[in-house]
């Protein structure tokens, strides 16, 4: 009986011992993913902001020479932090006049285009990739007045390369993914969501090895619905395809962000449709998990006066360290993300 009782002593101990190795290296990966975190700051977020905003990029506007000094910007930045292209030849995906074409909102391009497209390898499971994807493009000079597009989407893009910048210094410092991360900046979003409708529709990996597409589209301002709390991000269509993304998204802003997730222009029967009205929704009818990050129309939408001075960059910082920390725990989980419904309906 003795011997019994000090074997079942020793297993316990043993377990316990265990579980107690098991909350240690837990807590070792949050700290991690903390101090990489801290990378996204205030300073780089308004370099960025500022930058593409600038009246030197004459609106972004698809195919025209703004966009294109853009898509340089992009790429060098990219390159300067060490992240990697994906494509043989450089950063950019190239998108044929033919495929800007927008019969329905009688908009086209004189000129082809360019997705960008950079890449961090996962170091477990490379094949599995998480594509953390934004719009660069606005709607360029009408009138004789620049639509700078600050919060549209210069913003959301700038959240990207903040987002890259802080995998690649946790690669580069030996904490690399165990996915791989594929960070996507479409253009023609503005006529149509083009760029990503060509992405999706002439892949340059496998959809399937896609698990999941976080979207990042105007994430400086307070929208017009949420002017006397601006502490909100609005997510969109985490639910729709994987219960599981949604609960992550959330475990992950009640463990470091606490910002409040704002579920409003999620319902199915939201009149404004925002579910289908950015790139992430290409993804979606292929039966890829999504979550789209918004902050919400104002009286500055699609107007010249989208200007990077009204871009709340302490705001934009934090709501970038959630999609920050939730493509962190997507990539480092042991299982893949389970997908719900096979396939969203147009």
């Amino acid at each position: 009986m003795k011997k019994i009782t000090l074997l079942i002593l020793l297993a316990f101990i043993s377990i316990s011992c265990k579980s107690k190795k098991e909350v240690t290296k837990k807590l070792q990966i949050d700290a991690t993913a903390v101090k990489y975190a801290n990378l996204i700051n205030i300073d780089t977020a308004k370099e960025h902001v500022f930058n593409l905003a600038s009246d030197e990029f004459e609106g972004r506007k698809t195919g025209e020479s703004g966009q294109k000094k853009a898509a340089e910007y992009l790429a060098s930045h990219y390159n300067i932090n060490g992240i990697p292209k994906y494509l043989k030849k450089n950063y950019f995906q190239i998108i044929p006049v033919s495929e800007l074409i927008n019969k329905r909102r009688k908009s086209t391009s004189n000129n082809p285009s360019e997705n960008v497209v950079a890449f961090i390898e996962g170091i477990e499971r490379p094949e599995e990739v998480v594509v953390i994807s934004s719009h660069y493009d606005h709607e360029g000079i009408k009138n004789g007045l620049i639509y700078n597009g600050a919060d549209d989407n210069a913003s959301g893009t700038t959240g990207v390369l903040l987002i890259a910048k802080a995998f690649a210094k946790a690669k580069k410092d030996g904490h690399g993914p165990k996915r791989s991360i594929m960070f996507v900046n479409f253009t023609a979003e503005e006529q149509g969501l083009l760029g990503s409708k060509y992405f999706i529709a002439n892949p340059i990996l496998p959809l399937e090895n896609i698990v999941v597409n976080l979207n990042i589209d105007m994430i400086g301002r307070i929208g017009k619905d949420r002017q006397n709390d601006s502490d909100y991000i609005y997510v969109i269509g985490a639910d729709r395809l994987s219960t599981e993304l949604h609960e992550i998204n959330e475990r992950m802003n009640s463990k470091y962000t606490n910002i409040e997730l704002d579920y409003q222009y999620n319902e199915r029967n939201d009149p404004n449709r925002f579910y289908k009205r950015s790139d992430h929704y290409n993804f979606a009818k292929k039966g890829i998990p999504i979550a789209f990050y918004f902050n919400g129309t104002h009286e500055d939408y699609h107007k010249p006066t989208d200007t990077p001075d009204k871009i709340l960059l302490d705001l934009l910082v934090k709501r970038v360290k959630l999609v920050f920390h939730t493509a962190w725990e997507i990539a480092n989980r042991d299982e893949r993300i389970a997908v719900d419904v096979e396939q969203e309906k147009n």
